[in-house]
């Protein structure tokens, strides 16, 4: 990863100045996927996959303007952690992640359907939301959900490499937002503890605790890993598990006892396991699936804080977490999911 300050004088401007050039140009690109569309299985498979291409890039380069401006006003970032900078910022995510939402139900025939605990149940509280990780874009959902639908201001663990997206890069760098990457002299456990020790009432602090999207690759390893600790009544349990990972309890465990008087939210979601690479989701182009998303509020008096219990605790929830996957997943899933070059393919981060 290049250093921040590098990406921002050298990647960002180049972003909005390849922006400005694709649209000169976009009523063309889409004439040639109009061409291309009789031509290419699918419906309008093609025309679809340019127009919400083009609509990505015209929100990168504009979020990036808009930042520039934000930059500017916050005096040159010198008070862009204001509380209503902080304020500002959380509204153009929101704003974005809108925009992508419409477009994906519109031009992909995408649904999302959201059962389970309520916005009202976890209304004047902190909350920590414990995320099942599987298939493309599920960070954006769950980010989605949390601003848009909870009306809450999220603190998110994200894989470092998501940085490379310009935009999200230089927003979510101004949020309160955990970047974990492969550095092993990174302490995690202490960032955790201090991103979710300062939750106010209306923050979620967020972590994905299997680490990664599933894969049948990442299942049988952290079956091992728990065998290779000695745990082999969790790695026995883990075996049981049908669609999710064996989850971590030391970023979960570390956030519960940072965060004593928040309560717990887990999310379960199915609806993107298929959607494993750039490959397979212009095979599932358009994709004509419902996301479905379930929510249980644990009160935080209910939650354990020791690291051990917190172990026993997770699991049982995503033992939970993998039936209710099993009884609601879409049949496009369902068979994807059982297609060996499916199965095979890595899993985007």
């Amino acid at each position: 990863m290049l250093p921040q300050w590098v990406r921002r004088v050298t990647i960002d401007p180049a972003v909005v100045l390849l922006t400005g050039l694709v649209m000169l140009h976009a009523p063309l690109i889409l004439l040639a996927g109009l061409a291309l569309t009789p031509l290419i299985p699918g419906r309008w498979r093609p025309l679809r996959f340019l127009w919400f291409a083009l609509l990505y890039l015209l929100l990168e380069g504009g979020l990036l303007v808009l930042l520039f401006l934000l930059w500017i006003a916050t005096g040159f970032g010198i008070w862009v952690r204001a509380s209503w900078s902080q304020r500002v910022h959380y509204r153009l995510l929101g704003f974005a992640l809108r925009v992508l939402e419409h477009e994906a139900r519109r031009v992909l025939g995408v649904s999302i359907s959201s059962t389970g605990a309520t916005p009202d149940e976890f209304r004047d509280r902190p909350l920590l939301v414990l995320v099942r990780h599987a298939g493309a874009g599920d960070s954006f959902l769950i980010a989605d959900l949390l601003v848009n639908w909870y009306d809450r201001e999220p603190r998110i663990v994200l894989k470092a490499a998501l940085q490379w997206d310009p935009a999200l890069d230089v927003l979510l760098n101004r949020l309160p937002t955990l970047f974990v990457d492969g550095n092993p002299h990174t302490d995690r456990v202490a960032l955790i503890r201090q991103l979710a020790g300062t939750l106010d009432h209306n923050d979620a602090f967020t972590i994905f605790p299997e680490g990664g999207n599933f894969t049948w690759a990442r299942r049988q390893k952290a079956i091992a890993w728990l065998r290779n600790e000695g745990s082999v009544r969790r790695a026995a349990q883990a075996e049981q598990l049908r669609h999710v990972l064996a989850p971590r309890q030391a970023g979960a465990a570390a956030a519960l006892q940072a965060a004593r008087d928040a309560d717990v939210a887990i999310v379960a979601h199915t609806g993107l396991e298929h959607l494993v690479s750039a490959r397979a989701i212009w095979r599932y182009m358009p994709m004509d699936t419902e996301i479905k998303v379930h929510w249980w509020r644990v009160p935080a008096g209910e939650a354990p804080r020791d690291p051990e219990e917190v172990s026993d605790w997770l699991l049982g929830w995503w033992s939970l977490v993998d039936d209710w996957i099993q009884a609601n997943r879409p049949a496009i899933v369902a068979a994807a999911i059982e297609d060996p070059q499916t199965r095979t393919e890595p899993i985007a981060p």
